[in-house]
């Protein structure tokens, strides 16, 4: 028999934090079939809810996240939530101090600073191996990326699909360098970079902006020139930080 979550208009707090985040249709199935598949990645099933949730907002910084009542919600034993809980620790998303509390972590300026010098670091080795390792069809695949953001310059463009475009444009750098030690930083680090990036308004001439770039960013890697790129990735950030600092200060 199916448990799932429903969704209500409930406060967003313990378990219903994510009652309320499951949109229509989009509920977490557990049947027989699906616990059999989801043994290993059960946790990740919940993070993902989880981060999705504090990603739109819908589980606001501060507040507590509690195993009982999510558990009971969504018929599963605690395990796989504290795993959930320990994964969004892990890339920043929520702190769990001495108490054993799980809150939803505030970003302060010094996560400013060290999230985005710890980015420009990995940037510059994903440009640098993108240039040694990426293939044709790695660069095919980043210009399609950047052809798709073109096309929706003119369009009533919201914040987390500029967020969403960004940051998939990245992955596909980070993926190009075939250097897996670093695409697994990179994935700790990215849902810090999606908070940020979400809470600036990229919908009209800095998300025109970013989108130059891009497109220099696919030139320097086509062209190969490893000097170039490293001025290029820079400016690239720092933009993207001296706009965040410029929202949040």
């Amino acid at each position: 028999m199916k448990k799932r979550v429903e969704n209500n208009d409930a406060p967003l707090n313990g378990a219903s934090s994510l009652t309320k985040f499951v949109d229509k249709g989009e509920r977490l199935s557990m049947d027989e079939g699906d616990l059999a598949s989801l043994k290993v990645s059960l946790a990740d099933k919940v993070a993902n809810y989880l981060r999705e949730a504090i990603f739109r907002g819908k589980i606001a910084p501060g507040e507590q996240l509690r195993e009982v009542p999510l558990s009971q919600a969504l018929g599963i034993s605690r395990g796989p939530i504290r795993d959930a809980f320990s994964r969004l620790e892990r890339e920043g998303l929520v702190t769990i101090p001495r108490n054993g509390r799980t809150i939803v972590a505030r970003l302060t300026r010094e996560d400013f600073d060290e999230v985005y010098s710890l980015r420009l670091g990995l940037e510059r080795v994903a440009m640098q191996y993108a240039i040694r390792n990426g293939t044709a069809a790695d660069l095919d695949e980043m210009q399609r990326m950047v052809d798709v953001m073109v096309a929706h310059v003119d369009t009533e463009l919201n914040e987390k699909d500029a967020a969403d475009m960004d940051l998939e444009f990245h992955d596909v750098v980070y993926q190009a360098s075939r250097h897996k030690r670093l695409q697994s930083v990179w994935a700790d680090l990215r849902p810090q970079i999606y908070i940020f990036l979400l809470s600036r308004n990229v919908a009209d001439s800095d998300f025109r902006v970013q989108m130059g770039r891009h497109q220099e960013i696919v030139d320097v890697i086509r062209a190969g020139d490893e000097v170039r790129a490293m001025d290029c990735i820079e400016r690239h950030i720092q933009f993207a930080y001296n706009r965040i600092i410029k929202i949040y200060t």
